[in-house]
């Protein structure tokens, strides 16, 4: 049975507010994880954890989140912006994300405001509705 985005936004905040000791009301759908709701590197990995135990999914090391990865290879980024070829593999990587506005402005201290509310909601659309 397909799981709504309605059902999977109500989830995702729940898990966000229990984890991120954050209001409700703060967490709407384009909050930024670290900007908005004050995730640290370490509550990325509890958000993976309680984002597979509620939705009976696994997810991958850097599938969700995937800056990391990004950041530190010299090929992709150049004067602190991601290159072309880091625009792409961050396309490839982060579909569930909206860059439009990134893309104009590569700045890596600027990759944290990809990791939206909306973005998992649709990573976890994708994972649970794919196929």
């Amino acid at each position: 049975m397909a799981v709504s985005r309605e059902e999977i936004l109500q989830q995702v905040q729940e898990i966000l507010v229990d984890a991120l000791g954050v209001d409700d009301d703060e967490v709407t759908a384009d909050a930024t994880l670290m900007g908005d709701l004050g995730a640290e590197s370490i509550d990325f990995l509890d958000i993976v954890f309680r984002l597979e135990k509620a939705f009976s999914i696994k997810i991958p090391r850097e599938e969700l989140f995937p800056a990391e990865s990004l950041m530190n290879n010299p090929d992709l980024v150049s004067n602190g912006k991601l290159t072309e070829k880091g625009l792409a593999e961050l396309r490839e990587k982060l579909p569930h994300g909206e860059l439009a506005g990134f893309e104009k402005d590569p700045d890596i201290n600027k990759l944290g405001d990809l990791f939206t509310v909306k973005a998992i909601v649709n990573f976890i659309d994708s994972k649970l509705n794919e196929g």
